[in-house]
């Protein structure tokens, strides 16, 4: 008989060293041990944890933030890289899968960032690598178009993961396509807060979309928001006492844990940093698939058809090369094998 996995998540409600890579990935292998030493078999971090959200762009016109896109981009993470390297090394020692929120960067453009968030298997292997698709409002600023490449839904010893990045999770396209993968566990994440100047409640969102998605993919979800500090308020206004009054009014976003009935498996965190801990019981999905199966029985695929492009948004592409330089990638200080003194001569 078949059997599905039993385990304990860890969802962090934690701020980022504002704008510093290293203290962040510090900060985050410190988080990783402590869950993994309570018993977590998987932890999930905020949206664009590594090294921040770019709340800037909701605080003063473009004109005013170059500095802090220089500094975002400066600090970005490329995968594979350093900081991705060591969240892998720490995942395979300590048996845990890492789902996290970076700014990642390219080598294809010194000014290029995507919202990421990459998902670390407990063997230290990268599980899926997923670019928010688009970029929402004023985040347009900071971030280029993803892709559907990390649109997958991946088979761990956990059960079946798939991810989405804050307002992806309103995109009911998006989610079907997760949904229709056979998804069992949904990483959802998110911001500290939305200073958009308008009526829409963000952590209400949060709350909506979590449970709209458990009810309707029946899985658990995982929403995990960011926590914005004091201190980050006070980098942020630069003394502009309106600026951090903004900031303090802003409403905080909310990290929750729901089963496939929309069921809290754990308390609220919102108002101060912390780790939500949760028991996850794939096993609990099963009836609730009886009642709603919009990946079974209860859609009819013959008249509805999704097609997604997993192809990647690359710059460029190259043909294949009809001759070859022989000599790229030689250490030019040498003479190997005598190619250099073989050389035609300059005519004299």
């Amino acid at each position: 008989m078949r059997t599905y996995p039993k385990f304990k998540v860890a969802a962090m409600h934690a701020s980022p060293v504002f704008l510093d890579t290293a203290k962040t990935v510090d900060k985050a292998c410190s988080l990783i041990e402590e869950a993994a030493s309570n018993g977590a078999s998987m932890v999930v971090f905020p949206e664009a944890f590594i090294p921040c959200f770019p709340i800037w762009h909701s605080l003063r016109a473009p004109g005013f933030n170059h500095d802090y896109f220089r500094r975002l981009a400066a600090a970005a993470v490329h995968v594979p890289g350093p900081e991705v390297r060591r969240l892998a090394e720490l995942a395979k020692r300590r048996e845990i899968v890492i789902s996290m929120g970076i700014n990642e960067g390219t080598t294809a453009s010194i000014g290029c960032l995507w919202n990421t968030n990459i998902l670390i298997g407990s063997d230290g292997r990268l599980l899926n690598h997923h670019r928010k698709i688009v970029p929402t409002y004023m985040e347009k600023l900071t971030w280029a178009n993803g892709d559907g490449a990390g649109l997958r839904v991946v088979d761990t010893p956990l059960g079946r993961i798939g991810a989405l990045i804050c307002a992806e999770n309103c995109n009911p396209l998006a989610r079907h396509a997760l949904m229709a993968q056979g998804e069992q566990v949904h990483i959802a994440t998110y911001p500290s807060t939305w200073l958009n100047g308008g009526n829409m409640s963000l952590a209400e969102g949060v709350r909506i979309r979590t449970e709209a998605h458990c009810t309707e993919a029946k899985v658990f979800t995982i929403a995990a928001s960011m926590f914005l500090t004091e201190t980050a308020k006070d980098i942020l206004a630069e003394g502009d006492k309106e600026l951090r009054a903004r900031m303090d009014a802003g409403e905080r976003n909310p990290t929750m844990i729901m089963g496939p009935s929309a069921e809290l498996k754990a308390p609220v965190l919102r108002d101060e940093e912390g780790i939500l801990y949760a028991d996850i019981d794939v096993n609990d999905c099963i009836v609730q698939k009886q009642f709603h199966d919009l990946a079974g029985y209860m859609n009819r695929f013959d008249i509805f058809n999704l097609t997604v492009d997993r192809s990647t948004n690359d710059p460029v592409t190259f043909a294949p090369a009809r001759g070859r330089r022989e000599h790229l990638d030689l250490d030019l200080t040498e003479d190997p094998a005598g190619a250099w003194s073989r050389a035609p001569q300059a005519a004299e």
